[in-house]
């Protein structure tokens, strides 16, 4: 139940990781995350705590997902995650109820961890015998919520992996100048934020870099100084 995951998240609890998540995930004033709380724990750690209590109800799942709490909502999603793939009988239901509480779903590692796997696949699986999911993709691109957006063009991460592009090559101009995350030398970087005016991105490759288009940074990885240029 819920009182028992709370208390082995108070377990886990960590002040230093929690102080370090609440900058790396701009929680301040202003900032895309702000308000957001951290308790400080590991996203291994948290898929343990999913599985454990994987079968709680939809009722207890938007509970957590309502939580201010910041691990409290990416459990409830990693158990969803979780469901969608032991249970064919619930995807649909699973599908629906993540769309109907994207408003919960509001950083993007939440975003990340589960729009593929659930959006995604959903439709890339099923999305031919219900008509009107067809077009979900392009509304959500369209939305005014940047988090919906991004659930947009992450969904389409499933195709990707099955060779399949057209999705993502058709919401690209709709949520280009969205936070993203792309490989670089085999290293993942997080483009986290974008300054319209200023044509600036914040890019992220084990530290932040604040880059202009046609400008670079020198960045070390494993020992070898590799360089980036944000191009146009």
């Amino acid at each position: 139940n819920i009182s028992s995951l709370r208390s082995d998240l108070k377990k886990l609890a960590n002040s230093e990781k929690s102080k370090v998540l609440q900058r790396f995930f701009k929680t301040g004033k202003g900032e895309y995350g702000e308000g957001d709380v951290f308790l400080g724990i590991t996203v291994p750690e948290s898929r343990k705590i999913a599985i454990k209590y994987h079968s709680i109800s939809l009722e207890d799942i938007k509970f957590l997902l309502e939580s201010k709490i910041h691990e409290e909502r990416l459990i409830a999603l990693l158990i969803l995650v979780h469901r969608y793939n032991i249970n064919l009988k619930e995807r649909k239901s699973i599908f629906d109820f993540y769309l109907d509480n994207t408003k919960y779903i509001n950083n993007w590692d939440l975003v990340d961890l589960s729009a593929d796997k659930i959006v995604g696949r959903f439709l890339y699986d099923f999305g031919k015998d219900y008509p009107l999911y067809q077009i979900l993709l392009k509304k959500l691109a369209e939305s005014s919520n940047i988090w919906e957006r991004r659930i947009a063009i992450i969904s389409t991460f499933h195709y990707i992996k099955t060779n399949k592009f057209d999705e993502t090559i058709n919401l690209r101009k709709s949520t280009s100048a969205d936070p993203l995350s792309i490989e670089f030398l085999g290293d993942a970087l997080k483009i986290t934020s974008f300054d319209e005016a200023g044509n600036k991105f914040t890019a992220y490759v084990g530290e932040e870099y604040y880059l202009g288009a046609g400008e670079s940074v020198d960045v070390d990885i494993d020992g070898e100084t590799k360089t980036i240029t944000l191009t146009d």
